[in-house]
């Protein structure tokens, strides 16, 4: 999930990978743990194509009790998390449309087996295609508003997992899902924030969901994370908000919302890959704006960023320069930008 330093950013590492759901609620220690432990641990083992098909087909029959359609569900999810041949052997045995039906079910426990294993399949990349086709992107994005917090956070992943194909980011975008995923980025556990993070990173790597998630208030929850070094969201939340300044409504965005401090004092106290971020982010800002280099430049951000450009280990030192000479350029133009806007 990372980008180069050729394209302005190195993401890697950043981000969370989601690469299986995390089935703590089956810990040998949770009530009724013990059974649900033994059948995570049998799960482990590939099952046969008949009793895949057995569990597809309870899910499928309107006469079966809830009680027998949640075991089903729940071992065709821990079958996707464990193999990657059960993701594939699931997929092809018919189980994508009536696990995506699932997705909107009224029962939250049924909903949260089949949001999760329609995650753990979409961790199989010829598992995302069929996902979307079936009609999973919307659904998804129901339980991600609606469903227990587990739900919510898997079927974040489940989005992350679909856009790694291009065509299905702008599909998720236009959707509904990225208001749902700014919620979860404030408002979930360390788990749900970085999966929403992630999710984010990817949607936004297209100009108009860029601007949608401005538009869905991105902006401010992101500042907040990295302003706050406790919340061990401060790297992932700062390659974010890196994206969305490529465009212009997301730099308006960035100073209205009081970016311009944090984003110096992560030039001055982060670490490496911090004061990096926040000084590719600065440059944009700065690039097209009299009025935003002004800013940045009293805010001090000369000094800290003179030291970066001397230390050894900076990836970007061009970069840096480029910064620092539009911040001492001479600001003859400041005064008519400045009429130019309050006119």
């Amino acid at each position: 999930m990372g980008r180069s330093f050729s394209d302005g950013v190195d993401s890697s590492g950043a981000f969370s990978e989601c690469n299986s759901d995390r089935s703590g609620e089956f810990s040998p220690t949770s009530n009724g743990g013990a059974a649900h432990h033994r059948l995570l641990i049998s799960c482990a083992a590939d099952y046969s194509d008949d009793v895949v098909r057995d569990l597809i087909s309870d899910l499928e029959s309107p006469s079966v009790p809830i009680e027998s359609q949640r075991h089903a569900a729940m071992v065709l999810r821990l079958l996707a998390k464990h193999s990657s041949e059960n993701r594939l052997k699931i997929a092809r045995a018919g189980a994508v449309r009536p696990l995506v039906a699932l997705l909107s079910h009224a029962d939250p426990q049924l909903q949260e087996h089949g949001v999760t294993a329609i995650f753990n399949l979409s961790i199989c990349h010829e598992n995302k295609d069929p996902i979307a086709a079936a009609g999973a992107i919307r659904p998804l994005i129901l339980a991600l508003k609606t469903g227990t917090p587990a739900a919510r956070e898997n079927a974040a992943c489940a989005l992350l997992r679909l856009s790694e194909v291009d065509e299905h980011k702008i599909a998720i975008g236009r959707s509904g899902a990225i208001p749902h995923l700014v919620h979860l980025l404030e408002t979930a556990g360390p788990r749900g924030k970085k999966d929403a993070s992630t999710a984010l990173f990817l949607l936004c790597s297209t100009r108009e969901n860029k601007i949608r998630a401005v538009k869905d208030g991105i902006v401010r929850p992101l500042l907040e994370l990295m302003a706050d070094p406790g919340s061990g969201m401060v790297d992932k939340a700062a390659y974010v908000l890196n994206s969305v300044v490529a465009v212009a409504e997301g730099r308006a965005a960035a100073v209205e919302e009081g970016g311009i401090p944090v984003l110096v004092e992560m030039v001055e106290v982060g670490t490496q890959r911090q004061k990096e971020i926040a000084m590719l982010t600065l440059l944009e800002i700065c690039k097209e704006s009299v009025t935003y280099r002004t800013m940045v430049s009293r805010e001090g951000a000369i000094p800290p960023l003179v030291a970066l450009s001397q230390s050894g280990a900076t990836r970007g030192k061009k970069k840096v320069e480029e910064l620092v000479e539009l911040l001492r350029q001479p600001r003859a133009a400041e005064g008519g930008e400045g009429r130019r806007c309050r006119g």
